[in-house]
């Protein structure tokens, strides 16, 4: 990363954002931060091309890796970089057992939203991940202690396949009702969010009752559930790259013929599913699920796949909106840390060029990609 010369930069160029796109002459002040007014003797750092406020992963999994948790910090610094070289400036982690709070003091990296451990039970999620609970009951309990470490969110593991049921394997709900609006409740008194991961249907009634903030991946939703999300506004991140990989995943169920079967027909229906919720008016936001079998710095293919879906604005989804959302300025205001991209050319043209920034700007430092 370069230093932050002592008159701070300038940025000009067209800014993009959710009215469109004007014209911008930025200042960015030797603190790192937007300033409300030109500075003198500001170093030119970009002269032309669109200015996009800094991207979002709104479901992204520092420290973990393809074979599990990673320990070293510095390895999941390399994740974050990764996404930051991505033009990803904004991380929302949508759970890892491993504590990346330190990684929030790094100027060179994006700022990371923790949401601590996923939630679950015994042997109904990955191996390795949750912090798992024999008794539901507990799970209020829970909550609390995870709304204590995390950022603001929590993450629970709404369904995942039940191999109990030997050759009627397939995904089923891990937690009764009774106890989700008491889970809920708890996160909202200590002032977090609550997600869940729910592939299938039949947990969603539940959460959605609960008073859930968010769903991930969501491939189960029915048009009622639809409409009530949508009344409720509550969230959709559907991580359609990671639903890319739900053929696969059923190739390796061959003792689950059940549950292969029903992750293919999620698979055939998501991007129809995505497209009726944000018709509907369900907030979409793009989330990739980096980390374990999806590797980082992939925002720009899941902003892809949600103008597959039909998303009116899929780059305000992984920029202006989704920071907006987690509580983050949509935009390069007054006093807030300068936290942009930039490109040669109008992403709205084309999509792809959200592949190659041209310049990536992280609390008022410009980037060297790839260092």
């Amino acid at each position: 990363m370069s230093d932050l010369p002592a008159a701070g930069w300038r940025l000009r160029g067209t800014l993009l954002g959710p009215d469109g796109a004007q014209g911008a002459d930025l200042y960015i002040d030797g603190s790192g931060r937007v300033s409300p007014e030109p500075l003198p003797g500001a170093e030119d750092l970009a002269t032309g091309g669109w200015i996009v406020p800094g991207l979002v992963d709104a479901h992204c999994h520092v420290g973990l890796g393809p074979n599990g948790p990673i320990t070293d910090l510095e390895e999941c610094a390399d994740q974050a970089r990764t996404d930051r070289d991505a033009g990803t400036l904004l991380i929302r982690d949508c759970g890892s057992p491993v504590d990346t709070s330190a990684l929030r003091l790094r100027e060179d990296l994006p700022e990371i939203i923790r949401a601590g451990r996923h939630v679950a039970r015994p042997k109904r999620y990955i191996p390795g991940l949750a912090a798992e609970l024999d008794d539901p009951r507990l799970l209020g309990e829970e909550v609390r202690t995870q709304a204590a470490r995390g950022d603001g969110w929590v993450k629970l593991v709404g369904d995942w396949i039940d191999r109990g049921l030997g050759d009627g394997a397939d995904l089923a709900p891990l937690w009764p009702d009774e106890v989700l609006a008491e889970a809920v409740g708890a996160a909202h008194e200590m002032g977090a969010r609550v997600t869940a991961h729910v592939f299938g249907t039949d947990a969603l009634p539940g959460l959605i009752g609960a008073g859930i903030d968010c769903i991930e991946h969501g491939t189960g939703l029915t048009d009622d559930l639809i409409s009530e999300m949508a009344r409720r506004g509550t969230a959709l991140v559907p991580t359609l790259i990671n639903v890319e990989t739900f053929p696969s995943i059923a190739e390796q169920a061959t003792k689950y013929p059940r549950y292969a079967g029903h992750m293919r027909d999620l698979h055939a229906h998501a991007w129809e599913t995505v497209g009726r919720a944000i018709e509907a008016g369900v907030a979409v936001y793009a989330g990739t699920d980096a980390g374990g079998g999806i590797r980082h710095g992939r925002i720009a293919d899941e902003v892809a796949e949600l103008a597959r879906a039909g998303h009116p604005d899929p780059i305000g989804a992984a920029s202006w909106s989704a920071r907006a959302w987690l509580g983050r300025p949509a935009g390069p205001v007054a006093g807030a840390p300068a936290d942009l991209v930039v490109y040669d050319r109008d992403p709205r043209d084309d999509l792809d060029v959200l592949r190659d920034p041209s310049l990536v700007v992280i609390r008022g430092r410009r980037v060297s990609v790839g260092t």
